[in-house]
């Protein structure tokens, strides 16, 4: 007997239910490391380290973790992933020296990265229809950013009542548990599409070359680059300004869950939109972002404090959506794992930098004013994205033409002498 077809909305929902229950795990389990790190060494640096290895590592191995979701059947790369990551954290529950649990860590997050580039890939090959792209990336991103949010005060409470090591087995059991509902998803994950398109994006390299050659998504990449550059230093200032105001460790909690808060909203709206309104929405949610920051640099009281992140992370939730929805749509499925990888990577290259200039200007100018440079990168990355207003012109007809252009060529020249004339069209 033939098992009952899935509906494509029933494949996304447990892609998405897989990836709520792993973020919050993994949430839980990098508080748990961070405090655990802090309480043993209070040393800064270590800290940092910390940080470094955990967060920033797709920077450096993600083109590496990207080329497996394009060179391998993904659902097999997601579960293989999932189960390489459930090992690593059930191995740090039985160590208990920093040092050690950090290089646990590096390991984790490196076996970590293969599923996020492949299930990112597969997700426009899950949906019946391209209108319906929007939707489950809604779907999964409130999925991930519930899990940010209520991740961290669950690793808290945690803490205090069974210790770290109970709370890397438990993420251990919550990446198997994501992992077999994966294995209940049946659909195509990627296509099987001609030999000649994947020997057009043979390589390593294959997805950072076709980032930079689409116009489209070169201007997104340098715009979150410099979005990042100021955004990423606000991260770092939250617990001291949760300090200036007076308001200790409940306080920066607030300020965490504000922002988780309204990104979950910003997410579930991104569900209503389409090909001609996504462009729209990415521009103005990054203009909602700049707002939203100078209104944490200029708020006098704490509580305008937390309604301007309530709206920084609604305004964030919308542009995730739409930004995922486009680079998925213009991105050849045969390059498209590789090519995710390549943005996560430039992303996490910005949050670096601005991870290393945080101390200074936090010493210099205070946790506001922080807050202030990042509502002017913000709003420069706003401006740099408003020419992509003219791909809300675009046919359907057109998007598929662009589709079949690019798989063509590799070299920026060559793709430019496509999607120029294309987007001149349309303006």
């Amino acid at each position: 007997m033939s098992p009952t077809p899935q509906s494509a909305r029933t494949k996304i929902r447990r892609l998405a239910t897989g990836r709520l229950i792993s973020v919050t795990g993994g949430a839980a389990a990098y508080t748990a490391l961070n405090f655990t790190v802090w309480h043993e060494t209070h040393s800064p640096g270590l800290q940092a380290l910390s940080l470094l290895l955990t967060f920033g590592v797709a920077g450096i191995l993600g083109p590496f973790a990207g080329a497996l979701g394009d060179r391998f059947d993904r659902r097999r790369v997601m579960v293989i992933s999932e189960a390489a990551a459930a090992a690593v954290f059930m191995a740090m529950a039985f160590v208990h020296a920093p040092m050690p649990l950090i290089g646990l860590a590096f390991v984790s997050a490196i076996a970590e990265l293969p599923f996020f580039s492949a299930s990112r890939a597969a997700i426009p090959n899950l949906v019946e229809s391209d209108d319906d792209l929007s939707w489950a990336n809604s779907l999964v991103t409130i999925g991930v950013h519930s899990g940010i949010a209520i991740g961290p005060m669950i690793g808290g409470a945690l803490l205090l009542v069974v210790g770290a090591s109970w709370v890397f087995a438990i993420n251990a059991v919550s990446f198997l548990v994501s992992l077999a509902i994966t294995l209940t998803v049946r659909g195509r994950f990627q296509k099987d599409e001609a030999h000649e398109d994947h020997e057009a994006h043979a390589g390593l390299a294959a997805g950072l070359r076709f980032l930079w050659g689409d116009r489209v998504m070169r201007r997104m990449s340098i715009a979150w680059l410099v979005f990042l550059l100021g955004m990423g230093m606000g991260m770092v200032a939250d617990a001291a300004l949760a300090e200036s105001f007076g308001v200790g460790a409940f306080g920066f909690s607030l300020l965490i869950a504000c922002w988780g808060t309204g990104s979950v909203i910003g997410s579930a709206a991104g569900r209503w939109m389409t090909p001609k309104t996504e462009p729209i929405w990415l521009v103005l949610g990054a203009f909602g972002v700049s707002a939203a920051a100078f209104g944490v640099g200029f708020a006098p009281v704490f509580p305008l404090v937390l309604v301007a992140l309530l709206l920084m992370g609604t305004f964030d939730g919308l542009t995730i959506v739409s930004e995922n929805s486009i680079m998925q749509r213009r991105t050849p499925d045969a390059v498209r794992s590789r090519t995710m990888a390549a943005f996560e990577a430039v992303l996490s290259i910005g949050l670096a930098v601005a991870y290393l200039m945080a101390g200074p200007a936090l010493r210099l100018l205070g946790p506001q004013h922080v807050y202030r440079i990042g509502g002017l990168t913000a709003g420069l990355a706003a401006l740099t994205l408003v020419p992509l207003l003219r791909l809300r012109r675009e046919s359907g007809v057109e998007r598929e033409a662009a589709h079949q252009d690019r798989a063509r060529f590799t070299s920026a020249e060559e793709l430019d002498a496509v999607t120029v004339p294309m987007l001149d069209r349309t303006a």
